[in-house]
C-alpha cells in the first residue's frame, strides 16, 4: 500500500511539473487596427503574472516610447484585451503593446509606470521584452 501511495504521489508531482514546464510562453497577439473608438485591443495576451498590457508609442526604430494606454491582465491566458487610449493616435502611427508587471509599485491594482521606471515595469523573458507592434489604420 505504501508503494502504491508513493507511486501516485510521484505521478501527481510529475504531472504538475510537466504542466508548469509546458505552460504557454508569455506573448501578445495583435493585428493592425483602427483606433477611431479610442481603444486598442490584443486578441490574446499570455501573462506570467498579474500585470498590465501597456500601449507605447513607437516608430521604425522599434523602441518603446511614451505610454498612451493600458489594461489590466490576469496571470495566464487573456483574450480580447482592450486598452483605452489616453491620447489621440492617427492612422499610420505605430504602437507597441507590451506586457508589464504589477510588482514594485505602491498601489496594487493601480498602474504606476512612467517611462524608464521600475514600478509596474516591463516583463522580460530571457532578457527580451514581451511585445507586439501594430500600425493604426
Amino acid at each position: 500500500m505504501k508503494t502504491l501511495i508513493s507511486a501516485i504521489a510521484l505521478t501527481i508531482a510529475g504531472s504538475g511539473a510537466f504542466a508548469a514546464a509546458h505552460a504557454a510562453a508569455p506573448s501578445i497577439t495583435a493585428s493592425d487596427q483602427s483606433a477611431e473608438n479610442g481603444i486598442v485591443a490584443a486578441e490574446t495576451v499570455v501573462a506570467p503574472e498579474n500585470g498590465w498590457m501597456v500601449v507605447h508609442r513607437t516608430d521604425a526604430d522599434m523602441k518603446p516610447g511614451p505610454v498612451v494606454g493600458y489594461a489590466p491582465l490576469r496571470m495566464g491566458d487573456n483574450t480580447d484585451v482592450a486598452a483605452i487610449l489616453t491620447e489621440e493616435v492617427a492612422p499610420g502611427d505605430m504602437l507597441m503593446l507590451m506586457v508589464h508587471s504589477e510588482a514594485g509599485g505602491m498601489t496594487t491594482g493601480g498602474f504606476e509606470y512612467t517611462l524608464g521606471a521600475t514600478e509596474d515595469g516591463p516583463i522580460k523573458i530571457d532578457g527580451e521584452l514581451v511585445t507586439a507592434t501594430i500600425t493604426v489604420e
